[in-house]
């Protein structure tokens, strides 16, 4: 999404700061199996002397200490000390972590939300164990296992621990559903759930297939394949891949993407370090796509592999980049499982675009403050805005193949800037964004009204019939009981983007994102410009 106020700016950069910390892993992620303890990692590291000090404060100090909480906080710390991507995972969190990354994971198969302290059935994963059992959108979980499930503590955190766990294991929920008076029970098994990182892919012009990808993950390139194959199938000859907010992850899923599109021999992307000696991947010709013109969307929130993808496609001339300058993380980290359980991401390499530049920002070791800060600043300066708010020196120029101009130093910089629409922001909008009654409101519509919503097969019906709907008056009612009073001057400028909202929530409640992104997209002024740009490409 392209229009963001200062809040949301906050909300997305906080998200985009967890994604980094999953890191630009590399497929063959090297495992410390031989290591007895994790105080011996410290020693192979040349750590010595903190392994002797926490020896003598276990056996020598005045007090009872809890070593494993020090050695674990002197971890952090030396950690810490490097650069902004190392990270030291802690055995709890390695497979929460873990699962982002990976293809699937175990659970009951349904998209949740929270509200009124209530679990609230989003969507029920087709094929899934939920939809097998017969959960059905709109269902309010209020018990699992025989145990009342609401009120303030509930997290989603706290759900997730609770709905997902091994494969075959069961769990019992309590499920009050609209129109229902009694309680229903439900037991369901756990099964495998697949984790998807192509949000859409649809036809968004004659010929111009549109595919959005929120993240590298181990199942990327086969999805991204059978997005490919499905809109060749539909007639597309172009592609538009959207990148934006995509934080990244694996390095290899984005290689093996870029090589659809390139000639053979062409450098995708390369990889050095000071143990780590240089390794180049270039496209083997075989690609699917080596003919078809590629427009590439980025965003401030595009890192790590969504840079080495448009990296190549930029530095090889093969495309166009549209949008605003990425993140700016050139750093490649490798996996160490530690004896424990727990796992230290360790920042092995720089990576470097077929022109030779790093796009790596710069950071200064031990001051993380100052480098996740660079995203507000960015923000302040007004370079979300305004393309000459972005300042580059002279030395970081560098040639494409065709010799154009690039730069290096601190992201992926567009072809094509393209501004936040801002134009139809108002202070009620804003509002009602960031509280999220928008969303609210179309869930409780969905709801009331989702007999007769799933008779509507299509976006496009759908779009048809909400317009006969007096969705703005209702809307401002329900904020109104909210405590945000309507303000007629304000609705007016932005009821377009409010009713737009409303419609595609509304459809992704009852459709799901195959309904949901042509409604946002529809008048997103980047995604226009893409249309505008590869139409021209003939």
């Amino acid at each position: 999404m392209n229009k963001k106020n200062l809040l949301l700016v906050l909300i997305v950069f906080v998200s985009i700061i967890v994604g980094l910390a999953l890191g630009n892993i590399l497929a063959n992620r090297s495992k410390l199996r031989d290591v007895g303890s994790l105080r011996g990692i410290l020693s192979d590291m040349g750590a010595n002397k903190i392994d002797e000090v926490l020896s003598l404060i276990d056996s020598k100090y005045v007090d009872s200490t809890d070593i494993n909480t020090m050695t674990e906080d002197a971890i952090v710390d030396l950690v810490s000390k490097l650069d902004p991507h190392s990270v030291y995972v802690p055995a709890s969190d390695l497979e929460a972590v873990n699962s982002q990354l990976e293809g699937s994971f175990s659970g009951i198969g349904v998209q949740f939300n929270i509200q009124n302290d209530t679990i609230m059935i989003v969507s029920v994963i087709s094929g899934g164990p939920s939809e097998k059992m017969g959960l059905l959108a709109g269902d309010r979980i209020v018990m699992v296992n025989d145990t009342l499930f609401t009120g303030k503590k509930i997290t989603n955190e706290r759900v997730m621990k609770k709905l997902r766990g091994k494969a075959d294991t069961k769990v019992k929920l309590g499920v009050k559903r609209f129109g229902t008076k009694e309680v229903l029970k439900y037991t369901v098994t756990r099964g495998e759930i697949p984790v998807n990182s192509v949000d859409i892919a649809y036809l968004i012009a004659p010929q111009t297939g549109f595919i959005k990808v929120n993240k590298f993950a181990e199942n990327t390139y086969s999805e991204f394949l059978n997005a490919i194959a499905d809109l060749r199938a539909k007639g597309a000859k172009k592609y538009i891949v959207d990148l934006r907010e995509n934080s990244g992850g694996l390095m290899e899923q984005s290689i093996n993407m870029v090589n659809e599109f390139l000639p053979k021999g062409q450098l995708i992307v390369y990889s050095e370090g000071k143990a780590y000696e240089r390794f180049e991947s270039r496209a083997d010709g075989k690609g699917s796509c080596i003919n078809a013109p590629i427009v590439v969307l980025i965003d401030e929130f595009s890192a790590s592999a969504s840079e080495i993808f448009a990296g190549a496609i930029q530095d090889n001339d093969r495309g166009t980049i549209i949008g605003r300058r990425s993140f700016g993380k050139g750093l490649v980290q490798q996996q160490h499982d530690l004896s424990d359980g727990s796992a230290l991401r360790l920042t092995v390499a720089r990576y470097y675009t077929p022109s030779g530049r790093s796009i790596q920002k710069p950071y200064v070791k031990g001051k993380a403050d100052d480098y996740e800060n660079d995203i507000m600043n960015r923000y302040l300066h007004g370079e979300f805005d305004h393309k000459d708010s972005i300042q580059v020196a002279d030395s970081l120029k560098y040639k494409t193949l065709k010799g154009r101009t690039v730069y290096g130093g601190g992201g992926i910089m567009p072809d094509i800037f393209e501004a936040r629409d801002t134009t139809e922001y108002t202070p009620y909008l804003n509002k009602v964004l960031n509280y999220g009654y928008l969303y609210q409101y179309a869930f409780k519509y969905t709801d009331t009204n989702r007999k007769l919503l799933s008779k509507i097969k299509t976006w496009q019906a759908m779009d048809q019939y909400l317009s006969t709907q007096p969705l703005l008056k209702e809307f401002t009612g329900f904020a109104a009981t909210k405590g945000v009073s309507p303000n007629a001057k304000e609705i007016a400028v932005s009821q377009r983007l409010i009713i737009n909202q409303l419609k595609a929530d509304i459809t992704r409640n009852t459709l799901g994102d195959n309904g949901f992104y042509p409604l946002f997209f529809r008048n997103d002024k980047t995604v226009k410009k893409a249309i505008e740009t590869i139409s021209k490409v003939k």
